[in-house]
């Protein structure tokens, strides 16, 4: 059975819908406990998750009212593949019933021979026959008339009464599963959703089911799909070359529809475009967090939240059990624990810092001395993302450090994040996460570089999109930031100012091992000319901009 998926985004609002197909979990994949739920396979990517039975609708009768609320391309190209998936589905029913046909004709014809060829017999048969014929004409008169009934009808009981099944296993065939409709099934829709209204009676019949794809799904406060290898084990552990130890934890939103938040008190310092998506997932998962901002403005809207104030980043460290701090550059990372009221000296024996700041190892390693001299615990967590995923939730978390701590985070992680890696001894994360964001940076510059020469040479750039949407390199990303560009858009997700300097850090750590980055030297030189045009303060794919002046 194919389902239509809704997820929340951002704070209050949701993702688009998503077709995915319910299918048969792995033989060792453990069905998560309490309500009921079925798992889906996602169309267009390998992700899968669990997804609870009250948050299944009828898809037929809202499908239009979707597609006019979400008007990306990809969401169409998905839908476009369901109705041939429908199309292909149909054929093969139809094809079923018409053999089905020649095999009673036949069946009958064989009986027929069989039969007593006595003149008595004859004129039984013939008799019996005309009999047949003219039920037969009252039958096609009845469905003549009736037309319009038969075409009210759902598709989904058309197939009952056409194919009646007794009780028992399906056939070995049938690798969908089926939904019972349930009762609980409710419409609770907000925010940009709020024009898509369903509120169903307990007794409401569905109408206009489809039996292959009979529902969409609805999460109010989950997080979409987990890749099932995610969930299979909770602490996936992979040796690497290096001796590190990479470990994916399974997200328990998914697993379980919710999280159990720690019994710590958490602090926050740094309320930037990243932030601010992860205090407000913090707060909406239950944790206790008091807040600072260098700007304390910012702060208010967690206030009316439910987050405390915090005057300092001492004050917040020293009445906080773990504190995070999420900044813009190494500077900021040392001034914050260092300077003037700093975390260092709220830090006392056993209390915990995580810096989240994406800075290079040298930084982080010295940071981590001065917490560690102090008494507290130390880990780096740089996330990978931009603030459409911290505001869902969705970042992947870079950990290193003391692995302890990276455990008594897991709550957090889990809110703030849709996978973490612990990746062995400080200064292993600050790396990678240089190296993800040199091949992210160096991707959107020659996107960038793309799109303009498609435009100089008299080429359609939507065409040249379309074409990228069809291939190999087609992801969220690509599409995001291509129409972006075309849109003229240029809000920061993911400030252009962050992408050069995270550049310009890989291209040191390249050095620093007398490993060649030409290709982010390259990137990097032009990042620096769409700083010279006033670009460091939108985002990243004004890089564009770059090649146009």
């Amino acid at each position: 059975m194919l389902t239509l998926c809704v997820f929340s985004r951002g704070k209050l609002g949701r993702y688009p819908p998503w077709p995915g197909k319910i299918v048969n979990p792995p033989k060792d994949l453990k069905k998560p406990r309490g309500k009921k739920c079925f798992f889906v396979k996602f169309f267009g990517t390998e992700d899968h998750a669990w997804i609870k039975v009250e948050q299944l609708k009828p898809y037929h009768a809202h499908k239009e009212e979707m597609i006019k609320i979400n008007k990306g391309k990809r969401f169409q190209q998905a839908v476009d593949a369901v109705e041939e998936f429908l199309r292909r589905a149909k054929g093969k029913d139809q094809t079923s019933s018409h053999n089905s046909a020649d095999d009673k004709n036949r069946r009958n014809s064989s009986e027929e021979r069989s039969r007593p060829n006595s003149g008595d017999e004859k004129r039984k048969l013939s008799l019996s026959e005309g009999k047949v014929k003219k039920n037969m004409g009252e039958g096609k008169k009845r469905v003549s008339s009736g037309s319009s009934e038969r075409g009210s009808k759902s598709p989904l009981k058309r197939a009952q009464e056409q194919s009646p099944r007794k009780r028992g296993r399906p056939p070995k065939d049938e690798k969908d599963l089926t939904i019972p409709e349930s009762s609980t099934i409710k419409g609770m829709m907000a925010g940009p959703m709020a024009a898509f209204k369903w509120q169903p009676t307990v007794n409401e019949p569905v109408k206009d089911a489809d039996p292959h794809f009979h529902h969409f799904l609805l999460s109010q406060t989950e997080k979409p799909a987990v890749c099932y290898q995610a969930i299979t084990k909770k602490l996936k552990i992979c040796e690497e070359e290096t001796g590190s130890t990479s470990i994916q934890a399974a997200d328990s939103t998914a697993v379980n529809g919710s999280i159990t938040p720690t019994d710590k008190k958490i602090g926050f310092l740094g309320l930037g475009l990243m932030g601010s998506g992860i205090v407000s997932n913090l707060l909406k998962m239950g944790h206790t967090v008091t807040v600072w901002n260098r700007t304390a403005e910012k702060c208010d809207l967690f206030i009316q939240e439910g987050a405390r104030l915090g005057r300092t980043p001492a004050e917040v460290v020293s009445t906080c059990d773990i504190t995070f701090a999420c900044v813009s550059d190494p500077k900021a990372a040392k001034d914050l624990v260092l300077g003037p009221s700093g975390v260092l000296q709220g830090i006392r024996p056993g209390k915990c810092y995580v810096d989240m700041s994406t800075v290079d190892a040298d930084t982080v390693t010295e940071l981590a001395q001065v917490i560690v001299s102090r008494g507290g615990r130390f880990l780096e967590a740089p996330v990978s993302g931009n603030q459409q995923l911290s505001n869902d939730g969705m970042l992947v978390i870079l950990a290193a450090g003391d692995r302890g701590l990276y455990e008594d985070c897991s709550s957090c992680f889990q809110a703030m994040g849709k996978t973490s890696f612990f990746l062995g001894e400080v200064g292993n994360a600050a790396k990678m996460m240089l190296i993800v964001n040199m091949v992210q940076g160096s991707f959107m510059a020659t996107i960038a570089e793309g799109l303009t020469l498609a435009q100089v040479t008299g080429q359609s750039q939507q065409t040249f999109l379309d074409i990228l949407n069809q291939g190999q390199l087609a992801s969220i990303f690509l599409d995001q930031k291509c129409q972006n560009i075309l849109q003229g858009n240029f809000k920061p997700d993911f400030y252009l100012k962050y992408i050069q300097k995270d550049l310009r850090l890989a291209i040191a750590l390249g050095d620093a091992v007398n490993h060649p980055t030409p290709m982010a030297a390259a990137a990097n030189e032009v990042y620096k000319r769409a700083k010279a045009l006033d670009q460091s303060d939108n985002d990243m794919s004004a890089v564009y901009r770059a090649y146009i002046h």
